[in-house]
């Protein structure tokens, strides 16, 4: 063979070897960096752009895609220990002229943390208030979504300020009582009772206790890999005090059921999206909300537990487009007049 030829063949080789090389020894090494750079390639992938926003000292981190137009902008809450890229599998669904807004919230990812901070239901509520003035979201009213904790902060904040928001869409929302109690809080009383309630099991500190809380919030079983389960448990494990002590905060009296306190003063057109097999807030508060918000509209999914987000993103997209699209028809605003 030419050596020529077979010197562009070694370099070929060479200039292919690295990145997989690249790749084996980050999935090996320092899987957590690896996560990191799929959440970074997957917001550019889906044309989302990470801004910061300033309410005096303190700091937003959002992500976001599109401009403000006819339709409504969305603003999206993720849940607890959750971060705004959780909402990607469900932005590659939606279009791409749709003004979407995913914000981390307080003292979560890029958002400022502050023993000083209030971080009851309450509190976030106003903090998301803050955030939404910044950037001015709220000159035409828009569509809120929260998930789990972020629901529970979505339906106070619908209440509190109804004036910024047209509709909301709540996703297995914290906040309300169960007659029925789900495996998870069946685990808290016993973690209670064996006064271990430092494990809790939202929290995981291992790639052990991260496939149990995997398989606690998702119906679905995901093979999840070893070293992506250690990269996971890594990137969380520097935060999980400020978890540990927000989840105290938000299952005090103070905070509890803020979602019940405040659903009779919620006003707009709701949409509830629950996993039937939701293992951490049981199905029943769906009906609850039914029940105390005049223009509730309830989705029950099968198959589907708590993450309803990463196990069913093109049908929770497909319901939230739905909605929209039924309160803007013409028949609707006739039947409302």
């Amino acid at each position: 063979m030419d050596p020529d030829v077979l010197n562009m063949f070694v370099i070929a080789g060479g200039t292919l070897a690295i990145p997989i090389l690249a790749f084996v020894a980050s999935f090996l090494l320092w899987p957590s960096a690896l996560i990191r750079i799929y959440y970074w390639y997957w917001r550019r992938a889906l044309g989302m752009q990470v801004r910061y926003a300033y309410y005096d000292d303190y700091q937003f981190c959002y992500s976001y895609r599109g401009r403000p137009g006819y339709r409504p902008s969305i603003l999206m809450l993720h849940g607890f220990s959750a971060h705004k890229d959780m909402w990607l599998s469900i932005v590659k669904f939606l279009p791409k002229n749709l003004h979407l807004v995913c914000v981390d919230m307080p003292g979560h990812e890029g958002t400022t943390r502050s023993d000083l901070d209030d971080y009851s239901i309450s509190g976030q509520a106003q903090r998301i208030h803050q955030f939404v003035e910044c950037i001015r979201l709220n000159r035409r009213p828009f569509h809120l979504v929260g998930t789990s904790m972020g629901g529970n902060v979505a339906g106070v904040y619908a209440a509190q300020y109804p004036e910024d928001i047209c509709s909301l869409t709540l996703i297995c929302p914290a906040g309300l009582p169960s007659t029925t109690d789900s495996k998870f809080i069946k685990q808290l009383r016993e973690l209670q009772e064996s006064e271990h309630i430092d494990r809790i099991p939202l929290i995981p500190s291992t790639p052990e206790e991260m496939s149990d809380m995997l398989k606690l919030c998702s119906y679905v079983r995901f093979k999840v890999p070893q070293q992506i389960l250690q990269g996971l448990v890594d990137v969380r494990i520097p935060h999980n005090d400020f978890y540990r002590k927000l989840f105290l905060e938000i299952v005090n009296e103070k905070s509890r059921h803020s979602l019940h306190e405040n659903m009779s003063k919620i006003k707009v057109p709701t949409q509830v999206i629950w996993g039937k097999q939701d293992q951490v807030l049981d199905v029943s508060g769906a009906n609850l909300l039914a029940s105390a918000i005049p223009d509730c509209h309830v989705y029950i999914l099968e198959n589907c537990g708590h993450s309803v987000v990463v196990e069913r993103p093109r049908k929770t997209a497909n319901l939230i487009l739905e909605f929209l699209a039924l309160l803007h028809s013409p028949y609707y605003i006739k039947k409302q007049a």
